[in-house]
């Protein structure tokens, strides 16, 4: 089981699916210190409550991600609390516009569709990575959650699919830049169904997947603790996929 005892992590997202069930497993594992933030205080707050309650030394942060300030502060205040950043899960991502058609063909896609979606999903990945780059040392770890969209063609969702796609370019790039300096960044492209932002077009065909069903949040949590983990200090550059084998 890999363990992140003593570890200082920080979590986008963290308000529901894949980043709650981060944040928790990531407390059960031993982290010393998490960081969480959302743009659903509301939500956050209850996540943040229950991990105190079970000791866990935890702050939670209204956070919009395409918002360079709010992140840089985020970062700066998760130093100055804890003293240091040891691994970043950046998973805070959106289908659309509140509100607005998921589904569209690239044709049909509006100027503020793909701007909502990029701003949120690629700009504000590179936001978060390039603050918590800034103040990490040799051995921290970062993981962005892309897509399985992110590493292959999904019709419908092309303004989505492409912002994944350069999330796994972005930590493939990142990784080159920082491995001299011990930090590994890697990706990962999960395919779940949790009531959150998913791949929800594949969510009728389950019976295809090798598996035999669709991933929940608890195992991308799972990936997503590995990689932040010293069980992993030999992979950097990589994208796990966490599929039920559809991309193989």
């Amino acid at each position: 089981m890999a363990q992140l005892q003593d570890k200082v992590i920080a979590i986008t997202g963290a308000a529901s699916g894949i980043g709650a069930a981060t944040a928790r497993l990531a407390a059960a594992r031993g982290a010393s210190g998490l960081a969480l933030s959302d743009i659903n205080e509301q939500a956050l707050t209850k996540v943040v409550d229950e991990l105190k309650a079970k000791g866990t030394k935890v702050t939670g942060t209204r956070l919009d991600v395409s918002d360079s300030a709010q992140v840089d502060a985020w970062i700066a205040a998760t130093v100055k609390e804890f003293g240091r950043l040891d691994g970043a899960a950046n998973i805070a991502g959106v289908e659309g516009p509140p509100g607005g058609k998921v589904f569209q063909n690239l044709v049909d896609i509006s100027n503020e569709h793909w701007d909502y979606i990029m701003r949120i999903n690629l700009t504000g990945v590179f936001y978060c990575l390039r603050a918590q780059l800034r103040v990490m040392e040799r051995g921290a770890s970062v993981l962005n959650v892309a897509s399985l969209a992110g590493v292959m063609g999904r019709p419908g969702i092309g303004a989505y699919s492409t912002s994944k796609h350069g999330v796994v370019g972005l930590s493939r790039t990142a990784a080159k830049e920082v491995g001299e300096r011990g930090i590994r960044v890697n990706a990962l492209a999960p395919l779940l169904n949790d009531g959150d932002a998913t791949d929800r077009p594949v969510t009728n065909t389950y019976k295809t997947l090798p598996l035999q069903r669709l991933g929940t949040a608890d195992d991308m949590a799972k990936t997503i603790c590995f990689v932040l983990s010293d069980d992993s200090s030999y992979t950097t550059g990589a994208t796990f996929s966490a599929d039920g084998g559809v991309a193989c």
